[in-house]
């Protein structure tokens, strides 16, 4: 089994919760990868068990209030039985971990949110559009909003609105007309004028349901404008994205699982015994391993580190590092189980297939390479200047 990073009763017990829903959804995985549809019965059965609310903060009714640690734990857990599942409610339980972290919406938003995520909402935010490329690189979004008396009016379309067959309510970015200000409106699905148009069909994470969410004068009330970017907000670290990094590597830990019982099992007429027995796959898997445990203790140890630092905003370039690390040693690890078992691997019924195309996804997921390296760079020079 693979090193175990519960550190408290409390933790054993969450991670068994979610473990037996991962096995299940393990199950039904292939299915929805194979026809696209978005898990809705994984959903259900994360809402049954209180999944979807562990991240609301105790004082605000919500049952466990996670750390950013126990997050991380529990998401990687889920992802080695449904990487597409884990990603969706990762971006779900994430940002309600940062609405009430960051504490930027007013008193009774903050109340009606977890209210209403307390009895199974789910809620997304939808920034990324086609014009604009990732939000993370700083484009103005095209999506608009006009005030016309006390009311405003939304109008755009949004791209990656990952579960948008499910979601309850969204947080939409927007431009605010007139001014040079950027806006999140609080958007209900029941809204007129909120529109899906199901575009989702990758190869990878096809079980997302990332679908267009598309807003035609949708006429919001005056406080559905939740909060405004200001400048200062520009480069704060975001802990609860770790919850990205976690879910690659618990689906490189799945393709690792598959390659050790192939390896443990399959024993040609060509060889003596199975082929662990073979120093090339002993070789591979030792790097799996090794690959694993770096990713995993950056991951964790930066997790841990969020949770117990007053100085959190120092904290952006090791986050992408821990992003940075997952993303390419889980692509490595699913490529190797790959070569151990063979050509068996590119079956459709063998789950590496689907593994290998899921872990391709973590490259176009925030923080990217390139902001990461950058990063990291700049906090170098800086250090020698000091």
């Amino acid at each position: 089994m693979p090193v175990s990073f519960c550190k408290t009763e409390r933790q054993d017990r969450l991670y068994k919760m979610i473990g037996e829903l991962a096995d299940r959804f393990h199950e039904r995985a292939a299915d929805y990868d194979e026809t696209g549809e978005f898990p809705v019965l994984n959903t259900d059965d994360l809402k049954a068990a209180g999944y979807t609310a562990l991240t609301v903060p105790k004082e605000y009714g919500g049952k466990e209030g996670l750390t950013l640690y126990e997050f991380v734990l529990l998401q990687e857990r889920l992802a080695q039985g449904d990487g597409a599942t884990a990603l969706s409610i990762g971006w779900h339980l994430g940002i309600i971990m940062e609405i009430f972290e960051k504490k930027r919406w007013k008193e009774d938003k903050l109340a009606f949110i977890a209210k209403e995520v307390m009895n199974g909402a789910l809620f997304n935010r939808a920034a990324t559009e086609p014009q604009t490329g990732s939000p993370t690189r700083g484009g103005k979004p095209q999506t608009t909003a006009t005030k016309v008396g006390n009311k405003w009016h939304v109008t755009g379309r949004k791209t990656f609105t990952t579960m948008a067959p499910v979601l309850d309510y969204i947080g939409v970015i927007a431009s605010i007309e007139g001014t040079d200000l950027t806006g999140e409106f609080l958007v209900s699905r029941k809204k007129g004028g909120v529109k899906i148009e199901e575009t989702w069909n990758t190869i990878s994470m096809r079980g997302t349901g990332s679908h267009d969410l598309v807003l035609e004068n949708v006429i919001l009330e005056d406080d559905e404008l939740v909060e405004i970017a200001t400048p200062e907000m520009k480069g704060k670290a975001s802990g609860w994205l770790l919850h990205i990094p976690a879910c690659y590597l618990g689906i490189a830990m799945a393709a690792r699982n598959v390659a050790v019982k192939f390896a443990n099992e399959y024993s040609p007429n060509s060889v003596r015994g199975p082929i662990k027995m073979i120093p090339n796959v002993q070789r591979m898997v030792g790097e799996m391993e090794a690959e694993l445990l770096q990713a995993r203790h950056v991951l964790f140890s930066i997790a841990d580190k969020w949770d117990h630092t007053t100085s959190r905003d120092d904290l952006g370039p090791e986050l992408g590092l821990a992003k940075y690390f997952a993303t390419n040693n889980a692509i490595s690890v699913v490529d190797k189980a790959m070569r151990i078992v063979g050509a068996q691997s590119l079956q459709k019924k063998n789950p590496l297939q689907r593994y290998y195309r899921d872990v391709r996804a973590g490259l176009h997921n925030p923080p990217m390479d390139d902001m990461t390296i950058t990063k990291l760079a700049q906090a170098a020079f800086d250090d020698y200047e000091r």
